[in-house]
């Protein structure tokens, strides 16, 4: 299962999985390095997720970038 981080509450992270589910997941069992739009693959461990977090960001840049040249 993979979501991304939308925030970050209290003692929560706050995660959107790819079904637009939202959860609430104790800061303890998040990776000390992730940030809000990191991308988490959320198995039996909790990682980040780099190249997917990559992907998205520059899909979104890219996607601002045509909005703007239009």
């Amino acid at each position: 299962m993979r979501g991304t981080i939308d925030r970050f509450e209290e003692d929560y992270v706050v995660i959107e999985l790819d079904n637009k589910e939202m959860i609430n997941i104790h800061k303890s069992k998040i990776p000390r390095e992730a940030k809000e739009g990191d991308v988490l693959k959320i198995e039996d461990k909790i990682t980040v997720d780099f190249i997917e977090t990559k992907n998205r960001k520059d899909a979104i840049e890219k996607l601002v970038k045509d909005i703007w040249e239009n």
